[in-house]
């Protein structure tokens, strides 16, 4: 069992993420203050979402995760020099087709906005807005995916610091955007465009010195008939959806806040960035580290090693989710409120990013989870599986989004409102964005259950010992964390109004305290840190 190295390549990879999604944080703050929730900043989120969607769908969803198991396999049974031309032909072929693709979007921006919000084509000053920044922004997926070919390689080689350090550069141009840019151009907003833009060139060059000095930065070759190439090319096709279902889900839920009240997109992305944080720091960041070493026991037949390494996985996550998840429902508000209720966001902005906030952290143990079960199927090149578990997923969505917009409409609506047109309605009532949040976090649920079945079926995974033990620590350790967290809000009920240094320490106080309750009383029931090594 390679745990050691996977417990060294998560401190590494979760330490520099963790740069980097408090740099979003920070960012998210710029562009609140500089633009507040509004139809412009709405624009802006819809169209970045688009471009960032096609990233994770292209780069960190199904490349990612059908590269790595070839490249290991190349890298563990071939020579140096296959290694270089397997490099240089898929960068070759993933450039070329990508860069069709990014054409195609720049010259179709109108047609991919009408899409994707159609609620903005009503309103042509806001569509023409979303139209201008999705030509800015959709080159970003050309660079950013060029970014992830190079990642994956220095991840096989366990060179994890450098790929999650990366996105740093991109929330350094938006702040500078948001705060200096912004103040230069005639229309504010378009300076988030530009921002996006440069951050995809500059993402990709701080990379290529890393890959020169492993030997594999080779010229772009195209490489449709290179047999690994088409080998990667079956495997992304199904992985191209199965990967990706929380990112296609985000997406549908842009299309039905763009009929809500207007805000509504930049609560729902605020909610994403506090989800962004555990979610990267750990579930991305283990999901990333823990598929090299699979791929290296699928290929070297080791089953013992394998559920060994998915099993220190599993509780690895379990630990992290589980506490973020409650320290998130409970906290969003005060979180909201100390980050975010700067110039032009308002107190009722804050309500509503809570509601959103609050919504989704109830799935993000299953959205961390997914992020560790997926590489068992993606290690053994078996990218059929998680499409099914994704459609099923994907069809609960859409259904819960229509279940828990009829019932919010229904608790929340006054009779006027009852009375108007249904379209009319849906925008006129503050917080249906929540709903959109209840759905993809039970959904996410319904995609776990289905990824644990199929995965016990296979036979590949035998649980360990300790099972029990570890959950019953972690019921102790959550349980006291939250009585400390209802305590402190109780103490502290009003963070809207209290001045920013006030909110700062009561937020402090609190994220301090929960989080010493949880870890004092994980190490009281018994957990020791050896058993994050692995024994």
């Amino acid at each position: 069992m390679k745990s050691p190295s996977m417990f060294r390549g998560l401190l590494s990879f979760s330490s520099m993420t963790m740069v980097s999604r408090v740099l979003g944080l920070v960012r998210d703050m710029s562009i609140n203050a500089a633009f507040g929730a509004n139809a412009a900043t709405d624009a802006f989120w819809v169209a970045f979402r688009i471009p960032n969607f096609m990233r994770r769908l292209f780069a960190e969803g199904s490349f990612s995760t059908a590269f790595v198991p070839v490249f290991t396999e190349v890298k563990e049974k071939g020579s140096h020099a296959d290694l270089k031309n397997l490099m240089a032909r898929v960068s070759g072929t993933l450039g070329g087709v990508l860069l069709v693709v990014t054409a195609l979007g720049i010259l179709f921006a109108p047609q991919v906005a009408a899409l994707f919000s159609q609620g903005a084509a009503d309103t042509p000053e806001k569509f023409a807005l979303t139209t201008a920044l999705l030509r800015l922004t959709f080159p970003f997926l050309l660079f950013v995916s060029l970014t992830a070919l190079c990642g994956g390689a220095l991840n096989s080689f366990h060179r994890f610091g450098l790929p999650a350090l990366t996105p740093v550069i991109l929330n350094l141009c938006m702040i500078a955007g948001a705060l200096w840019l912004s103040k230069r151009l005639h229309t504010p907003i378009l300076a988030m465009g530009w921002a996006v833009l440069a951050a995809g060139v500059l993402q990709l060059l701080f990379q290529l010195p890393a890959l020169r000095g492993l030997d594999l930065l080779a010229l772009p070759r195209w490489g449709w008939s290179h047999p690994d190439v088409r080998r990667i090319l079956r495997l992304m096709v199904p992985t191209l959806f199965g990967s990706s279902v929380a990112q296609i889900n985000l997406l549908l839920d842009t299309v039905i806040a763009s009929y809500l009240i207007t805000g509504a997109q930049s609560w729902l992305s605020q909610a994403d960035r506090f989800l962004e944080l555990p979610l990267g720091v750990f579930g991305v960041a283990l999901g990333t580290v823990i598929l090299p070493s699979l791929s290296r026991h699928h290929v070297a037949t080791d089953r013992e090693g394998f559920s060994k390494a998915l099993d220190w996985g599993l509780r690895t996550t379990l630990l992290i989710a589980v506490p973020a998840m409650f320290g998130l429902m409970l906290l969003a508000g005060p979180l909201v409120a100390t980050l975010f209720q700067h110039g032009r966001f308002t107190p009722f902005d804050t309500r509503m990013a809570t509601l959103s906030v609050t919504a989704l952290s109830f799935g993000l143990p299953a959205f961390a989870l997914v992020k560790v079960l997926l590489p068992a199927f993606y290690a053994r090149q078996d990218t059929r599986t998680p499409v099914r578990a994704g459609v099923a997923s994907l069809v609960a969505n859409m259904v819960l989004n229509l279940a828990f917009l009829a019932l919010l409409f229904a608790l929340w609506a006054t009779p006027e409102q009852h009375a108007l047109p249904w379209l009319q309605a849906l925008a006129a009532v503050p917080g249906l964005h929540m709903a959109l949040g209840l759905a993809s976090a039970t959904a996410s649920y319904l995609n776990l259950a289905l990824l644990w079945y199929w995965l016990r079926r296979a036979g590949v995974y035998r649980r360990q010992p300790g099972w029990a033990r570890q959950l019953l620590r972690l019921a102790l350790a959550c349980a006291a964390m939250v009585a400390v967290l209802l305590l402190g809000r109780w103490l502290w009920p009003d963070w809207s109004h209290a001045p920013a240094l006030t909110r700062v320490w009561h937020l402090a106080a609190l994220v301090a305290a929960g989080g010493a309750t949880y870890v004092a009383v994980l190490f009281a029931a018994g957990f020791r840190l050896r058993e994050l090594r692995g024994s």
